[in-house]
Parts: C-alpha cells; sequence; structure tokens
C-alpha cells in the first residue's frame, strides 16, 4: 500500500509562483511514474506533468510547458511541482498519482494510488 501526501498549495494572483509537494510513504514504493494532475470545478481531471521515477524522464501537458517543472527527490520518497506564471486556468485541485506498472504517462485512470488533493487558485 503506497500513500500520498500532496501540500503547497493556495491562493496566489496571476503571474506567480506556487510549488506543490507530493510526499509517498507505506512499506515498499517502487513507482514506475509519478504525476501531477488537475481538476477544476465542473471539469474532467487533466493531466498536468509526469517524471519516470528511477531516470528522471519528464512530460508535460501543452498547457504548462515552460511554466511548471516537475523534478523528485528519491531519498525523500516526493515528487515536487514547480508552479510559474500561472493563470486563472490554472485553479483546481492538484493531485499527484503513483503508476506502479508503467503504464501510462497522461491517463489518469490507469494510475494506481492518489494522493487527496490540494487546492490552487489563482486570482486575476
Amino acid at each position: 500500500q503506497v500513500q500520498l501526501v500532496e501540500s503547497g498549495g493556495g491562493l496566489v494572483q496571476a503571474g506567480g509562483s506556487l510549488k506543490l509537494s507530493c510526499a509517498a510513504s507505506g512499506q515498499t514504493f517502487n513507482a514506475v511514474r509519478m504525476g501531477w494532475f488537475r481538476q477544476a470545478l465542473g471539469k474532467e481531471r487533466e493531466f498536468v506533468s509526469a517524471i519516470s521515477w528511477n531516470v528522471g524522464i519528464t512530460y508535460y501537458a501543452d498547457s504548462v510547458k515552460g511554466r511548471f517543472t516537475i523534478s523528485r527527490d528519491i531519498a525523500m520518497k516526493t515528487v515536487y511541482l514547480q508552479m510559474n506564471s500561472l493563470k486563472p486556468d490554472d485553479t483546481g485541485v492538484y493531485y499527484c498519482a503513483a503508476d506502479l506498472r508503467g503504464s501510462t504517462w497522461h491517463r489518469p485512470e490507469l494510475y494506481d494510488y492518489w494522493g487527496q488533493g490540494t487546492q490552487v487558485t489563482v486570482s486575476r
């Protein structure tokens, strides 16, 4: 069993920055990839970014390329999402997720474990 706990969300003005963290715990942690997703009110959950846990290959949604950076600290079992130049459209609940099978980069239904989410609100 894997537990994921996100932190770092909050309220920020457009153009500002936030850094999200996702700490993993459990008896064993052997994720192939870690991903960040977000869900705005009334919309479906969408892919934001992912990173391969061992090699560190990264992948981004087009909407966040050049503004967001995903990284991980293997020793701390933590994945981060640095978000710069935030826009009101970035508002939503941000979730981290663990893919233990190497099934996907961007399909939420194929991730195995999820955190509880952290709210990000970007004001105009």
